[in-house]
């Protein structure tokens, strides 16, 4: 489960940089969609840390309002699961 959690927070990061680099050469660039889903599959950490490190998609909205949303949601889940 760890392993998994840190594979998806290393793939987060890295699309947020590769996004990023695509968007500068004018290239095809990732659907949000994908970069949320990866955040949801666990990796947010790494897609907040992407976020900023690359300083990408930092006011886009919705994407903002999306990303918080499956950070606010996994952190309540981690509360919860340690809870009970």
């Amino acid at each position: 489960m760890l392993t998994a959690l840190l594979l998806a927070n290393l793939i987060a990061f890295a699309l947020f940089g590769m996004d990023k680099r695509r968007a500068r050469l004018g290239l095809r660039r990732l659907s949000e969609r994908t970069l949320l889903l990866w955040a949801l599959a666990g990796g947010s950490t790494g897609a907040l840390a992407g976020r900023q490190y690359f300083r990408h998609k930092t006011r886009k909205q919705p994407f903002s309002t999306l990303l918080w949303l499956i950070v606010a949601a996994q952190a309540m889940a981690i509360v919860a699961w340690a809870i009970i």
